[in-house]
């Protein structure tokens, strides 16, 4: 398996679809909860930001070293960025996924995909209907989903590198990541956070989902392009589209988080994937 085989696909989609020596970053931002760029082009993008990834981050000499770049972020070439994403440096990795989201926004305003929507304002969570699904495994301790699953009553197990994050009421469904093959291949339903693109763990879970498995990619990293993931079984991507993108790093600047930004300088964005009908070529939706 290539090392973040998605990330390369992505990227090369955007060397087709854009002039990428054109573009710069216009400014760049690390916020406590999301990372973020606005582009010369005026369009913005997002990423998590991985704190408890970032182990040199105790003092300033290892935060120098961390984030080398810092100073000079402004006006450098999205062509820098991209590159960054496939280095070993995670905050460098970071704002490289933020810029691929931003360049993604330019290549869905240039040409719309006939493939998939983007429908704005509209939260992935609301369109799963739990009661469809056996067996649902969530990765990621998302607490949204998490109080949906456990109000339902349904059969789930949550897979979470830190499970300090979970609720006492929560630690029952808890499984560690490494035993993920005891669960994923019989999910009916993966509900996967986006920062396993960025720790390039999402192949694998991908790899050992079943043949039909409704699986929705969700969180601010998961703002790409999204032609290499639904060719590997992705069914719908949550994301989150900038619409205000000075004003959004700015409030990610000073620590803000959705509660801050939703329908103010971004929205909630869902993509899902069309499927062709055998009559007459038309469009429909999964289970239309």
């Amino acid at each position: 398996m290539e090392k973040l085989s998605i990330l390369r696909e992505c990227v090369s989609k955007l060397e087709d679809s854009l002039k990428l020596e054109e573009i710069t970053v216009d400014r760049a931002v690390f916020g406590l909860f999301f990372s973020g760029v606005k582009l010369s082009t005026g369009q913005g993008g997002l990423c998590f930001t991985p704190v408890k990834e970032i182990p040199e981050a105790v003092c300033c000499p290892s935060s120098a070293k961390a984030m080398p770049l810092s100073g000079r972020l402004r006006g450098r070439p999205v062509r820098a960025y991209l590159e960054d994403i496939f280095c070993e440096n995670i905050l460098r990795r970071t704002l490289g996924i933020a810029v691929l989201n931003a360049l993604s926004t330019a290549v869905w305003e240039k040409s719309p995909s006939q493939d998939y929507e983007i429908l704005m304002g509209r939260d992935a969570f609301d369109e799963l209907d739990l009661s469809r699904y056996p067996k649902t495994v969530l990765v990621g301790a998302l607490v949204p989903m998490l109080k949906r699953l456990l109000a339902s009553s349904s059969d789930f197990r949550v897979m979470e590198q830190d499970p300090r994050t979970l609720k006492e009421r929560e630690l029952p469904y808890y499984l560690p990541p490494e035993r993920a093959n005891e669960c994923v291949p019989d999910a009916d339903l993966l509900v996967i956070t986006g920062v396993t693109i960025l720790n390039d763990t999402l192949p694998g879970l991908l790899e050992m989902a079943k043949p039909g498995a409704e699986i929705l990619l969700v969180g601010p990293t998961a703002g790409m392009l999204p032609d290499a993931l639904f060719s590997r079984g992705v069914t719908m991507l949550g994301g989150i589209s900038v619409t205000k993108p000075d004003e959004l790093l700015d409030i990610i600047s000073e620590g803000g988080s959705g509660y801050h930004f939703f329908g103010k300088s971004a929205e909630r964005t869902l993509i899902r994937k069309r499927q062709r009908s055998r009559f007459c070529g038309e469009s429909v939706w999964p289970g239309s």
